[in-house]
């Protein structure tokens, strides 16, 4: 019997969401103390596992190295929970005695969780951690090509939060992901909120679900080096950056940008850390191997070891290369490698002054990484701060490795593996997503003021109206002067007012012309009629001589 694998997903998902929600129902009732149990016994068996499951993970996906799995790994399940504790994440958050408010913390429900193929692990560890810390139930959907690793990894911190005593069902793992499925997962009318990690299509598609969701773009990380920089201090730490996990982390530095007169010593430096310059040639070949025609990056690129990458180029380098690194001369699609690679691969560009230097970091961000990263390392703040007001990155870390910087461990930034990009991206948030994104905040507002108090108001609004249009006319205003003013008004338009009355003043010389057309059966006291009106619209009688 042949069974349709994307109906027999979208099933699983529709199952899984259920029971997240309904095992949701009893945890948004624990308190402050009991979800904080639950995230540091699951984040206990994390660590005891973090070695096994970056092995696993390098297994599985062929993407990255071990030993820094391993490290992004710990990020998320000892740094991270360091800087969780004591934060708190349902009931009461804070008091404003002063203001009389007090804000709670509300659960957003069950959380859609699309993790990536390149740390597939650690989001899981980091996902699940902030979702429970917020209240949260989750449903994670892995990568096909990253399943087995993801979902081992999910089983560890549910047997954890059920031991703990978290309700079954409160951490959930998709057996069978599809896209179908996923854009399930997404859509479903359970989920409250996605968090997105993938390539640019699944983040859109999270954006597009009709759902809240966290997403970010993708990083093309430029690195300025300021002539005010400790070379011998900035270089190794540029290779640590670039050649961890073989440059699977969205923030691994991309380009580095200096000017001209240090050119020389930053590449006996590279050379100084095993990195390996390219050629012409080699450059070309590079571009051609890391990024496809349709201007995507070569999947069987994407965290591969240098030696590997060099190979599939056409040439060798030797065996304890660190990165490889090539001169670029601009930036744009005549220039593949001013693109994001996530490989251990890095442009140079060396250029006039620090002016060019700017507007060289300012073009990679907008050709690629719009919101992501910046880097510089300089010993000169004014500088450093021109570069950060300049970048349009919404982090811009100094005198750093980029991916440790960015990602909290060597920068008191929220430790994350979700970097928001900002609006300039297309991004809900700019910050390091944590748990604090996973609520809603509830205000408990006591009265406090009277409307009346709030601003001044009188309370007769109509009286008030004909006291304002008093205010600003005259103090005394005679009858016969706006007759005249009438008079004379009617007179520039080829009309005029009707004879006076018999007994009335006699017209002289210098009154205006009466024109044939206009008779007194046409126009009866029409100046005395308007400024009768007038004067009662604002409150006074014709009948008087003036008013004020």
């Amino acid at each position: 019997m042949l069974e349709d694998k994307d109906l027999l997903s979208i099933q699983e998902v529709r199952s899984k969401v259920e029971k997240a929600y309904a095992a949701w129902q009893t945890y948004r009732t624990y308190s402050q103390e009991q979800v904080d149990a639950i995230v540091e016994r699951m984040a206990a068996a994390a660590r005891a596992n973090a070695r096994r499951l970056a092995d696993l993970a390098v297994e599985e996906t062929g993407y990255g190295n071990a030993k820094d799995k391993y490290v992004k790994n710990l990020l998320a399940c000892d740094w991270l929970p360091r800087r969780m504790r004591g934060m708190k994440t349902v009931g009461i958050l804070r008091e404003l005695p002063d203001e009389k408010v007090v804000e709670i913390g509300v659960p957003v429900g069950v959380v859609a969780a699309i993790l990536p193929t390149t740390n597939p692990t650690s989001t899981a560890i980091y996902k699940t951690l902030i979702s429970l810390k917020a209240g949260n139930a989750i449903v994670v959907s892995p990568h096909p090509r990253a399943h087995r690793c993801t979902c081992d990894t999910t089983a560890i911190l549910y047997q954890a939060a059920v031991e703990a005593g978290a309700p079954e069902e409160i951490v959930q793992c998709v057996d069978n992901a599809t896209i179908e499925a996923t854009n399930a997962l997404m859509r479903h009318e359970r989920t409250g909120v996605i968090l997105s990690t993938g390539g640019a299509g699944i983040v859109k598609a999270a954006y597009s679900s009709g759902k809240p969701a966290f997403g970010v773009g993708p990083g093309n990380v430029p690195v300025l080096v300021d002539t005010s920089a400790d070379l011998e201090e900035a270089i190794p730490k540029i290779v640590a950056g670039k050649s961890f996990d073989y440059g699977t982390v969205c923030s691994s530095e991309q380009a580095v940008v200096a000017e001209a007169s240090l050119r020389d010593r930053i590449l006996s430096l590279l050379k100084a850390q095993k990195a390996y310059i390219a050629n012409d040639a080699q450059k070309d070949a590079l571009g051609k191997l890391l990024i496809m025609p349709n201007w995507t990056v070569n999947p069987q690129c994407v965290g591969q070891a240098p030696g590997k990458i060099a190979r599939m180029a056409g040439f060798d380098v030797p065996p304890d290369t660190s990165i490889l690194c090539a001169e670029v001369g601009g930036v744009g699609k005549q220039h593949p490698l001013s693109a994001e690679k996530l490989s251990p691969v890095l442009s140079l560009y060396f250029v006039k002054d620090f002016s060019t230097a700017m507007d060289t970091c300012y073009a990679l961000l907008k050709f690629g990484g719009m919101g992501h990263t910046a880097v510089i390392y300089s010993k000169d703040d004014a500088r450093t701060r021109e570069y950060a007001m300049r970048m349009p990155a919404m982090r811009v870390l100094v005198n750093t490795p980029a991916p440790q910087g960015s990602t909290g461990i060597t920068t008191n930034v929220f430790p994350s593996m979700t970097l928001g990009c900002g609006a300039v991206a297309g991004n809900a948030t700019s910050d390091n997503v944590g748990p604090l994104h996973l609520i809603n905040v509830k205000r408990l507002a006591y009265v406090v003021r009277r409307p009346e108090e709030a601003f001044e108001m009188p309370l007769d609004y109509n009286a008030a109206s004909s006291a304002a249009i008093s205010a600003g006319a005259p103090a005394s205003l005679e009858r016969s002067v706006v007759v005249a003013a009438v008079e004379r008004y009617l007179a520039s338009r080829g009309m005029a007012a009707a004879a006076p009355a018999p007994g009335g003043p006699s017209c002289t010389t210098s009154c205006a012309p009466q024109p044939a057309k206009v008779t007194p059966s046409v126009l009866p006291n029409v100046a005395a009629d308007v400024v009768d009106r007038f004067l009662a619209r604002r409150g006074a009688s014709g009948s008087k001589g003036g008013y004020g």
